[in-house]
């Protein structure tokens, strides 16, 4: 594992990096447990919860899963700006929960104690939520201490979460059931796990920060391209298309956003092994494992002018936060356990916290039994290299 806190004008010899870690992923993915094992039962609290009245929301909280003729106009989660000007996400990402496994006992650990330090206003999951049969139980035990804690969360899939059982949709709708779930279904285009959510004003009812979900999907499914699927064009053309209503809105000027999906843009990879110039904090322990083929994301939210910084997870060995040019390429914190590979431990999380009126955002991770590190300002800690 390197923890990398310099500029990357600094030499770092990747393809030996490269070379060690592929081995993981790779061992990882052949070798995989799908498997429902049995022996340990739920813990008290995620079984009140699953017991419990789930109709007892507050006014974040959606009801139950909408059917396709419901959703021709999709309604999108809301949230305003606290009264002290303070809006904190808690991303969770990895979780790769197996219910009856002993060795997921961690994972949830990992949740309740980031929950609980954090308090965060919004949860949101950038997938792989489970890794193993069964597939609802796993899905409600490891999501339910955020509904227990009544804190509104939203997900977009993982490219595992469909490998037990349930379909991707089938997973999404689930999820759209438990309580204090703020996704939104948004049909015709490709994938299930596409949202986004609306931050306003504490004073009004201006949008002030856009959060887009985007399903990175699963494997490549086009002939000759192999590897892990891309966004597609009908996704890019949907977020750009609410992204110029936004602007619009906004008398002209783009509203700041951030992205959240599970799989790395192949400029994750570019910027890492191509790129001198980019200015990188935090831990570098694997390649980014992106799609082969690049769709042209990350030039549309160039040309849209607003989203500041793309959140993924999937990469179990990277938790790092990279500029980029003029954009922040940011991981998670792996929040699983030993039924998938791991080297980066103790498990956590990512926190960003908003501030009404100020440009940027603050951002750390959250490390389980230790605390907080990596606590920086975007982009205030990353001097741009010209």
């Amino acid at each position: 594992m390197e923890t990398i806190e310099k500029n990357s004008n600094q030499e770092v010899d990747n393809e030996a990096l490269f070379s060690r870690k592929q081995m993981n992923r790779r061992t990882f993915i052949k070798k995989s447990v799908v498997a429902g094992l049995t022996g340990l039962a739920a813990t008290a609290g995620v079984q009140e919860v699953l017991a419990g009245e789930s109709g007892k929301v507050d006014r974040k909280q959606p009801a139950a899963a909408k059917s396709a003729e419901e959703n021709e106009s999709t309604q999108f989660a809301k949230f305003k700006f606290n009264a002290d000007g303070k809006f904190k996400i808690l991303h969770l990402t990895d979780t790769h929960y197996v219910s009856g496994d002993p060795r997921s006992e961690r994972a949830l650990k990992n949740v309740i104690e980031m929950l609980d330090s954090e308090k965060p206003d919004l949860v949101i999951h950038t997938g792989d939520i489970i890794f193993g049969r069964p597939a609802e139980e796993s899905l409600r035990e490891i999501l339910a201490p955020i509904s227990e804690r009544k804190i509104p969360f939203a997900v977009t899939l993982g490219n595992h979460d469909q490998e037990f059982g349930m379909s991707r949709r089938e997973v999404y709708d689930l999820v759209r059931t438990l309580p204090y779930n703020v996704n939104s279904l948004v049909e015709g285009i490709y994938g299930v796990s596409n949202d986004l959510i609306t931050l306003e004003s504490a004073q009004n009812d201006s949008v002030k920060w856009v959060f887009y979900l985007f399903d990175s999907n699963h494997m490549s499914k086009l002939p000759g391209i192999k590897g892990y699927d891309y966004i597609h064009f009908d996704q890019i053309d949907w977020y750009r298309k609410q992204s110029a209503q936004f602007k619009q809105r906004n008398g002209g000027s783009p509203v700041p956003s951030l992205a959240f999906f599970h799989i790395p843009l192949p400029e994750y990879n570019y910027a890492t092994r191509l790129d001198t110039r980019r200015v990188l904090r935090g831990n570098f322990g694997e390649e980014p494992y992106s799609p082969r083929v690049n769709s042209g994301l990350f030039v549309s939210m160039k040309e849209m002018g607003d989203v500041k910084a793309v959140i993924c997870g999937h990469d179990h060995d990277n938790d790092y936060s990279m500029s980029w040019n003029g954009m922040f390429l940011m991981f998670g914190r792996f929040g699983g356990c030993d039924t998938v590979y791991n080297d980066l431990k103790p498990s956590g999380a990512r926190v960003i916290e908003l501030t009404e009126g100020k440009e940027g955002f603050r951002s750390w991770i959250r490390v389980y039994g230790e605390g907080i590190t990596q606590d920086l300002e975007f982009p205030e800690d990353f001097k741009t290299i010209l």
